[in-house]
């Protein structure tokens, strides 16, 4: 028996009804939960109607937002607390709920994307460039990648990404995904990026649009 914890969370889909042909799993920011990002899915479900779509909660409760926050890790370096030790945590619980998931559907990666957005984004791709089979494709919405120097000797798998960031995020500043980028393709991994131009920290409707277009490509061939 696994000592991970569990992921519940909420999903939605297949829009078309029937059995799943793709699976895309959202991974919420700090201090949120799953249902922060679930909102999502009926607009990507236009372009994937048989996709269902998954939104788990992040196991561990966050200390600035004790009101029903969650997060995956620590986001600051405190004293007595091993910040790449607790990434890794969060990879481990998420790579085994995507096996999980995946097995139950009869699905393999290549039928799989998974969205992030900040802390989400940031696992998402510390997950994705780790797993043994590379996924279909990773979105990430005003996020940075996680100790970039760890990735040249870790990274299994390269699947193509797409980062979108606002020009104007207060919190993760949009440099962050140029840095991200300029290392994951100095690995040897295709990524595009996007800058929204008056946008803070989120995702506004040309950010989905563009998500959208990467689901379509990257899931259908479309």
């Amino acid at each position: 028996m696994s000592d991970l914890p569990e992921l519940t969370g909420p999903s939605f889909g297949p829009a078309a009804g029937g059995d799943p042909q793709q699976l895309v799993i959202l991974l919420h920011g700090y201090g949120a939960n799953g249902d922060d990002l679930i909102g999502l899915a009926p607009a990507f479900a236009q372009v994937l109607p048989n996709a269902e779509f998954l939104s788990p909660n992040a196991p561990y409760p966050c200390e600035a937002n004790p009101f029903g926050g969650l997060q995956w890790f620590e986001v600051w370096q405190q004293e007595g607390v091993d910040r790449l030790a607790q990434v890794r945590n969060g990879t481990r619980i998420v790579d085994a709920f995507i096996d999980a998931e995946l097995a139950k559907r009869g699905l393999s990666d290549d039928k799989l994307v998974l969205i992030g957005f900040s802390q989400g984004t940031m696992l998402s791709l510390h997950v994705g460039m780790r797993r043994k089979a590379p996924c279909a494709g990773i979105l990430g919405y005003s996020g940075r990648l996680e100790s970039p120097e760890t990735l040249a000797g870790e990274i299994t798998a390269k699947p193509p990404v797409l980062m979108i960031h606002g020009e104007e995020d207060p919190m993760l500043a949009v440099d962050l995904m140029d840095k991200a980028a300029e290392t994951l393709r100095e690995n040897g991994v295709l990524v595009e990026t996007h800058r929204c131009p008056g946008l803070g920290h989120g995702i506004d409707e040309d950010g989905i649009r563009l998500g959208a277009g990467f689901l379509t490509v990257h899931l259908t061939g479309g």
